[in-house]
């Protein structure tokens, strides 16, 4: 009898740690299923910006008081402020003057191939002096056939600086600055100057839907009618204060739609690292 009492406790106390064992078993494996690890935000880890600017005057920053770069000095500040940006690394190659054939030639210097290959970003200031060169060069007889016939020249060379750019760096970003109309001072028999600038502006805009890495920034309407006096001396180039608003149409336009691709494509090309 004593036996059978015997057998019957160790028999529940196997059982019971049995069910102990499959119970913690179950318990344990439930929690870990409901564990869900959420990848690491985009901007976790702040990187290093590479940024080239190229084109005319407006990338020189002539008309900038402290000789500084223009729009560059307040872009980086405004940049720099992003979270996801540590450190932002700016190469400035405008020239005073360049037209879009003269800014295709220089993408083939060995200074900016040098750079371009490891840019983030390339900002694009051009079409300003082509408009200005279509003027003097008609200047006794400026007729509006004579502006859309150099558009189509304009429209041309932008594609090939497009193709150029992305051919040598397929996953660069690219902003392209519109043009304003600064010329009323010059050609004030022109009337049609504002519909002229509107037009080429338009015409900017359709070559850069093209490409899906690239984007427009429209500046004209900021030099339409200012309450705020927002041109140089020349009455053609941007004052500090011109250049510090193109800087902050230029943020709106990189915050909201290339800075978060930017920061994406950084994220995911570590992730492929690793």
């Amino acid at each position: 009898m004593r036996k059978i009492y015997t057998l019957l406790i160790l028999s529940t106390f196997f059982l019971s740690s049995c069910s102990q064992v499959d119970s913690l078993n179950f318990h344990s494996g439930k929690q870990a299923s409901a564990v869900v690890y959420q990848e690491v935000p985009a901007d976790f880890i702040p990187r290093k910006l590479t940024v080239i600017s190229a084109g005319d005057s407006l990338t020189q920053g002539v008309g900038d008081s402290t000789k500084s770069g223009g729009y560059l000095p307040y872009l980086r500040t405004l940049l720099e402020d992003e979270k996801g940006i540590k450190e932002v690394d700016f190469f400035n190659f405008g020239v005073k003057g360049n037209r879009t054939s003269q800014l295709l030639k220089r993408l083939q210097s060995e200074e900016i191939k040098e750079v371009l290959p490891n840019a983030d970003l390339v900002i694009l200031t051009i079409g300003g002096n082509d408009i200005m060169k279509v003027a003097k060069d008609h200047f006794e007889n400026l007729q509006l056939s004579v502006f859309e016939k150099e558009k189509e020249v304009y429209i041309n060379n932008l594609y090939r600086i497009m193709n150029t750019i992305i051919r040598i760096n397929p996953d660069v970003s690219i902003v392209l600055v519109g043009v304003y109309n600064p010329f009323s001072q010059w050609f004030s028999d022109v009337k049609e100057l504002d519909q002229i600038v509107s037009d080429w502006n338009v015409a900017s805009q359709r070559v850069i839907a093209n490409y899906s890495n690239a984007y427009f920034v429209e500046i004209e309407d900021l030099f339409k009618n200012p309450t705020e006096s927002l041109l140089y001396k020349d009455n053609f180039h941007p004052n500090d204060r011109g250049y510090e608003l193109i800087a902050e149409r230029l943020n709106e336009t990189l915050e909201q739609r290339t800075l978060p691709d930017l920061v994406k494509k950084a994220y995911m090309a570590s992730k492929e690292e690793n």
